[in-house]
């Protein structure tokens, strides 16, 4: 049976594989429920992500649960975080994030938001939104997420800078999320920092669909030495220095066995859209790599086209990676599409995706330093709703994830 992936028409993923697309996550386990927000102890998120053994994560409650500069760490592997059983106004998760380091995972229909969690600038606390990372990193799928003011980067997929590809984090997809508002100025320790979402050295079969970035200053993604992916339909707005970037820095490189190889990527049906943050020569892709481009797009401030590359990108002919069977928008509809469908709860949007929405229809917003600049943490109280779960997990997951839509 095929497994549902509950994406948006059409950008459909649901028969594709590789690229961790064909994990069962925890599909063919047990039922583990989440019934109250608090940040450890039995019910918690925390304490279903500790168990061992197959399982599919549901809430019976709905609201914020403040991690208290504790993130959440997922080490116990065949895991299904089903975002879209809870009730409205869904799981947000602030002053910490979620870091996978296990395979077959898929995470659909949340929200991470970090904050500087009242840290001084430059103090050292330095969380992601949501990593994964290491070794026993692969088949990873996020799906319909929101990730915002992170310290670190939004979103990342990493491991040991040298070591070799069997180290590092591999066969991940990151879809139709909202990546924004990485912190700037906040208490990352090398002080500005809005990263969007790294994918480190060696990390290969990536794929970046139908995303939406926002307000970040680079890293929208960013691909380093020796890694492979497809980035594909994503809408990049007010980026600062760099939106896609390929590069690898040679002095990391130095002492290793390996010697650095340029990332390859294939690039197709992107939109780059400036902002006022956005320098003046800011190009969709740069810097050094090899890529195969196809039907992306790039506009200023006053609708004019800008370069689609800067640097030394080697142009490539063929695509070097591609998950089999996918169909892209054509970019000239990437931005509809995203306005309407990314993000953890489209039909359910809470205030801070709305208003990253809005401001990226009307060509607003800026690069922040703190969540306190935007309105700070959400609150809500905790809304409650039993679940009777049919023996048919898999179609009854996928309708309501449709129903979000």
């Amino acid at each position: 049976m095929a497994f549902s992936r509950a994406v948006a028409v059409p950008l459909d993923l649901q028969e594709l594989s590789g690229f961790g697309l064909d994990t069962r996550g925890g599909l063919d386990g047990r039922i583990v429920r989440v019934s109250n927000l608090n940040a450890d102890g039995p019910g918690s998120l925390r304490a279903a992500l500790q168990e061992k053994g197959a399982r599919v994560v549901v809430f019976e409650v709905g609201g914020v649960i403040d991690l208290q500069r504790s993130s959440l760490a997922l080490t116990e592997p065949f895991v299904t975080i089903a975002g879209q059983t809870a009730p409205s106004p869904g799981i947000t998760l602030i002053r910490g994030g979620l870091s996978i380091r296990t395979h077959d995972v898929r995470v659909q229909h949340i929200r991470v938001r970090p904050g500087d969690a009242g840290q001084a600038p430059r103090s050292g606390w330095a969380p992601d939104g949501i990593s994964v990372s290491g070794a026993d990193a692969y088949r990873v799928h996020i799906d319909h997420c929101s990730v915002s003011w992170a310290v670190d980067e939004n979103m990342s997929i990493s491991g040991p800078r040298t070591l070799g590809p069997a180290h590092t984090a591999r066969k991940v997809t990151i879809s139709n999320s909202i990546i924004a508002e990485a912190l700037d100025f906040s208490s990352h320790k090398k002080g500005r920092h809005s990263k969007g979402l790294l994918v480190h050295d060696f990390a290969g079969e990536v794929a970046i669909i139908g995303n939406l970035f926002a307000h970040n200053a680079e890293r929208n993604p960013y691909f380093k030495a020796h890694t492979t992916g497809a980035v594909v339909n994503n809408l990049i707005y007010n980026a600062d220095n760099f939106a896609i970037q390929l590069r690898y820095q040679a002095n990391e490189w130095r002492d290793a066995r390996f010697r650095p190889r340029n990332a390859r990527v294939s690039a197709v049906g992107n939109l780059l859209l400036y902002g006022r943050d956005s320098n003046s020569d800011l190009a969709l892709i740069a810097h050094q790599g090899d890529a195969y481009l196809e039907d992306n797009r790039a506009f200023d401030l006053d609708g004019e086209p800008v370069p689609i590359t800067q640097g030394v990108i080697n142009l490539l002919k063929e695509r070097p990676v591609w998950p089999p069977g996918l169909e892209p928008l054509p970019a000239v509809a990437v931005e509809k599409h995203l306005l309407a469908h990314a993000g953890a709860r489209p039909k359910d949007r809470d205030l801070v995706d709305r208003r990253i929405i809005w401001d990226i229809a009307n060509r607003r917003g800026r690069i922040i330093d703190s969540q306190e600049e935007v309105g700070g943490y959400p609150a809500s109280e905790p809304s409650y709703r039993p679940l009777s779960i049919p023996k048919a997990v898999e179609p009854w997951l996928e309708q309501l994830a449709v129903e979000l839509e």
